[in-house]
């Protein structure tokens, strides 16, 4: 069935594109939203009259995009991981732990618009992630993956608490022989 397209929607299109889609999902899910319209002579003639305005959302888009581009590739994401002495990483660096990343910085994405090398990042280094942005353009995000600093630190931790909690264990054991 093919139909007009009242708003953006997923993986669909976006406002005022011509589409063909199921019958089914037309009746069911785009018209009682208001998502899109049955392509009719009467509806083209509105889309066309509100073309204008429709063409000037996607250049603002656009130019949104183009600026957002520019931040992200300025940016520098670094993400600590756990890490073995030959630079393994326990885990690995997912689409998701960039989503988090960039989160942190101020900026939201989908898991799904970002494009990490390999599909995962599995060694410390220097990598780029792609991240798509509106229609065909995309932003290359530096990601510094560091380890995480681990054996050193863990034991000094364990001996400090062993000697804290050392004294309090044996002052019990003093007074029940002097009773």
């Amino acid at each position: 069935m093919k139909v007009i397209l009242n708003k953006d929607v997923p993986h669909i299109g976006e406002e005022g594109d011509t589409k063909e889609v199921a019958k089914g999902f037309a009746r069911n899910f785009l018209f009682p939203r208001g998502l899109a319209f049955p392509y009719t002579p009467e509806v083209v003639a509105i889309f066309e009259g509100r073309r204008a305005e429709i063409e000037a959302r996607k250049q603002k888009k656009r130019e949104d995009a183009a600026s957002l581009k520019e931040k992200l590739e300025k940016l520098e994401l670094v993400a600590v991981v756990p890490a073995g002495q030959n630079g393994k990483l326990y885990g690995a660096v997912s689409s998701q732990t960039i989503v988090d990343l960039l989160a942190k910085e101020g900026y939201e994405f989908e898991r799904k618009r970002v494009e990490v090398p390999g599909v995962t990042i599995k060694n410390v280094g220097n990598y780029k992630v792609t991240l798509k942005l509106y229609e065909a353009q995309t932003a290359e995000v530096h990601v510094a993956v560091k380890a995480q600093e681990e054996a050193s630190d863990k034991s000094e931790n364990t001996e400090k608490k062993a000697k804290a909690s050392a004294p309090k264990a044996e002052a019990p054991a003093t007074e029940e022989k002097a009773e």
